[in-house]
This record gives structure tokens, C-alpha cells and sequence, in this order.
């Protein structure tokens, strides 16, 4: 797809065909837009962690209080501040950021390979790295649930809503 096609066609899908499964070639793509993500220094103090395992699954499910949260692959993105950069003026460590970087290109890469998904940052964070503790050390940004989108699956009435440039864009 064209880049500007799929950040305006995008959006937070809810609803899942779960008869569908998502495809390893497809999960390597967006795997890859990830991987290839900027981060600051180039340092990239992310994980992304692939949940696809039924095991994994019913975890990850027991803390997110959706049920679109059944989808066949789920993708958890955090960040670490041990060796993120750290910005000198202010010391401002960038960990948080790199991961949000992440996850942004990791979102919009299933849209390009026609899945659908939604950013989920409504989640039992504690809890989360109780059950799976190789993220304990991780600032935990995003959930991203993965799957086809159902037939009738459209995006909330909220999803055109944009604030005008004026009130975004400042010219200096």
C-alpha cells in the first residue's frame, strides 16, 4: 500500500474473524517494520513480544477486559531505560519513546499487510509482568491484538474525528 493509504485507511479494529489465521509471512512483515523502527542513537531498548501460544493467549486475555482480545497472535511492546538514550539537557531517558516509535510502525505495518488491530493501553500492567515475568524490567506500552478483521467490522464513530490544523500546527 501506499504510505498515506494506510495512515488514512487505518484504524482500531475491534472486531475479529476468528476463523482467520494470521499468516507467519504477514507476522514477519510487521515484525520487520518494528525491527526497522527509528530509535534515538539507534539504541533500541525495545522487546516485542509474540504471544501465540494458547498458554500465552489466555494470560495475555486475563488482563486486558475486552473480548477482542481473541485473536490468534497478540504482539505486548515495551521499553527499558538500560541503555536508551539519555538526553544530556534535561536527562530525559528515551526508553519509552523508542518503544512507542515501535509500536506505531508495528500497527501501521498491519494495516499494510491487510490485518487489523487496535492499540491497547488499557491493561493490568502489574499483573501483566507477574505472569510473565521476562518483562518485569520493561516499561509496558502497547498491546496490540492481531487479526483479520470481521465482515462487519468498522471503525468507531470517534475514528474521523480530527482536530483542525490551526489547532495542531504552529508555524515559527
Amino acid at each position: 500500500m501506499e504510505f498515506f493509504d494506510v495512515v488514512r485507511d487505518r484504524y482500531s479494529c475491534r472486531q475479529f474473524d476468528s476463523s482467520k489465521p494470521v499468516e507467519d509471512e504477514k507476522l514477519e512483515k510487521i515484525l520487520e517494520a518494528g525491527i526497522l523502527a527509528p530509535t534515538a542513537k539507534n539504541a533500541q531498548p525495545v522487546k516485542i513480544w509474540v504471544l501465540k501460544s494458547e498458554e500465552a493467549l489466555a494470560k495475555i486475555r486475563s488482563v486486558m477486559p475486552f473480548k477482542w482480545a481473541d485473536t490468534p497472535v497478540v504482539l505486548l511492546v515495551g521499553g527499558t531505560k538500560e541503555g536508551a538514550f539519555v538526553r544530556p539537557s534535561d536527562n530525559r531517558n528515551f526508553g519509552d519513546v523508542d518503544a512507542s516509535i515501535v509500536a506505531t510502525h508495528l500497527m501501521l505495518a498491519v494495516e499494510n499487510v491487510g490485518l487489523g488491530s487496535t492499540w491497547v493501553g488499557f491493561f493490568d500492567v502489574p499483573k501483566t509482568k507477574e505472569l510473565f515475568p521476562e518483562m518485569k524490567d520493561y516499561d509496558l506500552v502497547a498491546i496490540f491484538p492481531i487479526g483479520y478483521p470481521a465482515s462487519d467490522a468498522q471503525p468507531s464513530e470517534r475514528h474521523p474525528l480530527r482536530k483542525a490544523k490551526a489547532e495542531m500546527v504552529k508555524y515559527l
